[in-house]
């Protein structure tokens, strides 16, 4: 017989705390979400490593209810057939409110001048006169007027431009892959740089927006950081990997860096009076993580559910509006003819293609099928056997299924 027609109860094991706001998009009809469960359907978390850990094999897709995947081994899930979502600019403003903290720390030497205060005795009586003679060792500057380069123009970056705009500051923006939604999402007083180098030899303040990956990996390193003038700031809210942090170390040293301020805290850096250092609060708002657990959801469900892609790292993404009761989701190397095999099987079977959609995403290529009939285990099987199929799911929507018979093998 075809695979079951009646809906199934998905399990979703969970690895971290995830915002109620999000899981209440998984009805419990249809979802069991629990953190100990021995044959998941999905894996949903936010920060918890999983490169250590064993993933069942009945695990179909991984949500990161986050923007950052590096705690997940994403090339493993690839060859498998399974997708990697994550929850990208759900956090964004979160991210953004975050990065104007840090230029107004560094600016208004607000860092140093918490540690003075801190340091009175509040018994002196002339504690009133020792503010004032203090107060001198921390005269900062305004942000109106400072030029912010910004690496990398996603959905942070333009909100960041944005912002640095309205505080009256001019913005020099670098990003070689900007997206079409991020170029009409950029301010038009944003101006381009041709380089990394360029931002960081022409702004006083720097923050970086890039994911971590090997082409960023020291994106800031011992010969490029020598380009910003003295005294001047950087701030990496993006990933630690980013920046080399001996580069920054030596950069402060010599008085060419004044600041790095950032959300990566580490054994090097720490104490460090040159250094402010966040325990990674970028998305440590109420509202991020409600807005980031409700994305990754909605997309995990409609993947789970329908077999449509959004948002995922490591496959294009494919939405078709459901026209059957009887769909197929197939993962696949992206290689040559493998859409006339999966054609052929089908006509083979006897089933009619209602609608067909395929898209690729370098390697990795991922079709959706709708047939008009149900699909029987053995043309299932066929499909798995084809060579460069990674996965395949049969995806019946019981609210348009016809009481027909199901086919038998």
């Amino acid at each position: 017989m075809a695979e079951g027609l009646p809906a199934r109860r998905f399990e979703i094991l969970v690895l971290n705390q995830i915002s109620a706001s999000g899981l209440k998009r998984l009805p419990a009809e249809r979802y069991s979400v629990g953190k100990d469960l021995d044959r998941p359907d999905a894996v949903l978390l936010r920060s918890a490593d999983m490169h250590g850990m064993t993933v069942p094999d009945s695990v179909q897709a991984i949500a990161r209810a986050g923007a950052g995947t590096n705690n997940i081994p994403v090339p493993a899930m690839s060859a498998r057939g399974v997708p990697v979502f994550n929850a990208p600019g759900a956090n964004a403003n979160a991210v953004k409110e975050l990065v104007l903290t840090g230029m107004l720390l560094a600016a208004r030497n607000i860092a140093p001048a918490l540690r003075f205060v801190g340091s009175l005795d509040s018994s002196q009586p002339d504690m009133d006169k020792l503010v004032e003679e203090g107060k001198k060792n921390f005269a900062g500057f305004e942000l109106a007027g400072q030029t912010l380069g910004i690496v990398g123009l996603g959905k942070v970056g333009c909100l960041v431009a944005d912002a640095a705009i309205k505080l009256g500051m001019q913005v020099l923006g670098y990003d070689p892959d900007i997206t079409v939604d991020a170029a009409w999402s950029l301010p038009a007083q944003v101006k381009k740089a041709g380089s990394v180098a360029e931002v960081l030899k022409n702004a006083h303040f720097v923050t970086l927006h890039v994911p971590l990956v090997q082409a960023t990996r020291d994106l800031v390193h011992v010969d490029n950081i020598q380009l910003m003038g003295p005294g001047a700031v950087l701030l990496n809210f993006s990933r630690e990997g980013v920046v080399n942090e001996s580069a920054v170390l030596a950069a402060l040293a010599a008085k060419q860096l004044g600041w790095y301020v950032c959300d990566f805290p580490s054994a090097a850096l720490n104490h460090h009076e040159g250094v402010i250092a966040l325990p990674h609060l970028g998305a440590s708002t109420r509202e991020a993580e409600e807005n980031c657990a409700i994305m990754v959801a909605d997309q995990l469900r409609d993947y789970l559910e329908h077999g449509n892609v959004i948002n995922a790292v490591n496959f294009p993404a494919v939405v078709m509006a459901r026209e059957s009761a009887y769909r197929v989701a197939i993962a696949n190397a992206n290689v040559p003819n493998m859409l006339g095999q999966i054609s052929t099987a089908m006509a083979q079977a006897g089933l009619n293609i209602h609608n067909m959609v395929n898209k690729s995403r370098g390697d990795m290529a991922y079709t959706l099928v709708d047939v008009d009939s149900p699909l029987s285990v053995t043309v299932l099987d066929q499909l798995r056997a084809i060579e460069g199929v990674l996965a395949v799911r049969y995806l019946p929507d019981p609210e348009r299924q016809a009481l027909s018979p199901v086919l038998a093998t």
